[in-house]
């Protein structure tokens, strides 16, 4: 199925999170700003990790969510804190990196082909 548990944190593959997220749920990008600028996926919402604690009260607790950063790293550590806090919320392993391996696509704000940083 592509979700799995590393250590106490829910994850999912890339592939797994790019078929789930077609159908429901929100990518949430936890990167610093250059990274952002360089290349997302297009349908995430950029919510770099200093501000996650500020604004996840802005996230819907009920939806499923996928939680990316570079290498999954940074992203672990959010989704820990979401899911102490009563959010649904995935890690994606391997972060940008694998989303771009599995064919996700990355993108900068303009729609230009991004990179990954």
């Amino acid at each position: 199925m592509g979700i799995f548990s590393h250590g106490h944190t829910p994850t999912v593959t890339a592939a797994a999170a790019i078929d789930l997220l077609r159908n429901e749920g929100v990518l949430i990008d936890v990167r610093e700003m250059d990274e952002w600028l360089a290349g997302h996926a297009p349908t995430a919402r950029h919510i770099p990790l200093s501000q996650l604690g500020a604004l996840a009260g802005e996230l819907d607790k009920t939806a499923p969510m996928v939680v990316i950063c570079r290498s999954g790293r940074r992203s672990d550590h959010a989704v820990n804190e979401l899911c102490k806090a009563g959010y649904n919320a995935l890690n994606l392993a391997g972060g940008m990196q694998a989303w771009q391996q599995a064919g996700g696509d990355v993108v900068r704000d303009d729609g230009t082909h991004g990179m990954v940083i």
